[in-house]
């Protein structure tokens, strides 16, 4: 399992049984998101054999987890950062590793204020995906946005909450 995730291995299978059709997943939006996780104190301190997820930041040692879900219950991808890390930076990497199966399909791609720079809409532009983002209060020339679309945006809050929760 953990050979092929580390090479790659498992979104190739499932973009394989996706454009097989053995998976049909009917998907009209992605919405990304992240989530934080307390790093447990015996995770802290021992030796680093590659790169390490960790991060400090006020609440103390943390890892984020960033995913894209297709609904409350599809995930898509997924990706580890520091807990310090910002979701703007790591959703120009997680937008590139979106399946060719959810590119230039008409597909909206929900997300909140935090994704709203325009590198990450460029990206999901590039990717001919539909960014639905609300614009900040300090743009200078806000973008419209679908609201009614927007609406469906906490699925993933609502994934996370499923998944993460003890």
């Amino acid at each position: 399992m953990r050979c092929w995730a580390d090479n790659g291995v498992w979104p190739r299978v499932l973009e394989v049984l996706r454009t097989e059709l053995l998976i049909k997943i009917d998907v009209t939006a992605l919405s990304p998101d992240s989530t934080s996780v307390k790093v447990h104190p015996d995770g802290t301190g021992a030796l680093k054999k590659g790169p390490q997820s960790i991060g400090k930041n006020r609440g103390g040692w943390n890892t984020k987890i960033h995913g894209t879900v297709a609904n409350a219950t599809t995930p898509v991808a997924f990706q580890l950062s520091p807990g310090s890390c910002h979701d703007d930076s790591e959703a120009r990497l997680l937008i590139p590793m979106l399946g060719e199966c959810f590119c230039n399909n008409g597909i909206s791609l929900l997300m909140d204020k935090a994704y709203e720079g325009d590198e990450v809409r460029s990206a999901a532009i590039f990717k001919g995906l539909t960014p639905v983002v609300p614009p900040k209060s300090n743009r200078k020339e806000p973008r419209e946005y679908d609201k009614k679309l927007y609406q469906r945006r906490n699925e993933a809050e609502r994934y996370f909450r499923r998944v993460f929760t003890v």
